[in-house]
């Protein structure tokens, strides 16, 4: 069964909306139950704006209404499905209309962290959600499976790891082999250039440039596709 996050919650800006408005945390809370049916007294507001709590996803929405604002502005930086589409201020069921899928499959989808649509189905997502293809693999709960076929990649027949690749990155197949190939050549120069250092290092040293160019090999392959890393 999933669980249900609350969604990442800037507690600065919240503050910094109502200032401006001209309110105190009593005007917020009296707006969540006028306009909304929401018990929410002016101490929970003050403690979201410490950020000792964080608003369930009907009280961000309707917090948003009564500043003004709209969600993906009191929302922190997103990373999952679930916090892209509150940032754009979309309902599930709207998204999975526009991205043409059962709003069922899209909600369990979402609730497990797993993205599954097919290659339309993902562009639409990324267009609908203005993702970028970082945010797209994070997103889609892709990303760490994205570092293991990179560090198998550089490590081993690099060849062998482009179609799988291309399942987990919308990104023409010509253009994965350069980048590719080009990540394999960029480790195997890592560690020829450490052994070749001299001063004792020998192995050991190889195998500290080794594991730390693997630890941010997803960083080095957004670097050689020329999208920069937000």
């Amino acid at each position: 069964m999933a669980v249900h996050q609350s969604p990442p919650f800037d507690a600065l800006a919240a503050r910094r909306l109502r200032a401006a408005l001209g309110m105190a945390p009593g005007h917020v809370a009296y707006g969540l139950r006028a306009q909304y049916g929401l018990l929410v007294t002016p101490e929970t507001v003050m403690a979201w704006e410490r950020g000792e709590v964080a608003p369930t996803s009907a009280e961000l929405t309707a917090l948003a209404g009564v500043l003004w604002c709209s969600p993906g502005e009191l929302l922190a930086r997103p990373r999952s499905l679930r916090e892209h589409r509150m940032a754009k201020g979309i309902a599930p069921e709207e998204l999975a209309r526009r991205i043409g899928l059962d709003a069922g499959a899209y909600q369990k989808m979402e609730n497990s962290g797993r993205w599954k649509g097919n290659e339309r189905q993902s562009a639409a997502l990324a267009q609908v959600l203005g993702l970028g293809l970082p945010d797209f693999v994070v997103a889609t709960g892709r990303e760490e499976e994205l570092a293991e076929v990179l560090r198998n990649a550089v490590t081993t027949r690099w060849q062998a790891y482009v179609k799988p690749l291309s399942k987990l990155v919308p990104v023409p197949r010509e253009h994965l082999e350069r980048v590719v190939g080009q990540l394999y050549d960029d480790y195997q120069s890592t560690m020829v250039a450490t052994l070749s250092w001299g001063g004792g290092g020998g192995q050991a040293a190889s195998g500290d440039a080794g594991r730390e160019f693997l630890s941010v090999v997803t960083d080095h392959f957004w670097e050689r596709l020329g999208i920069a890393r937000p």
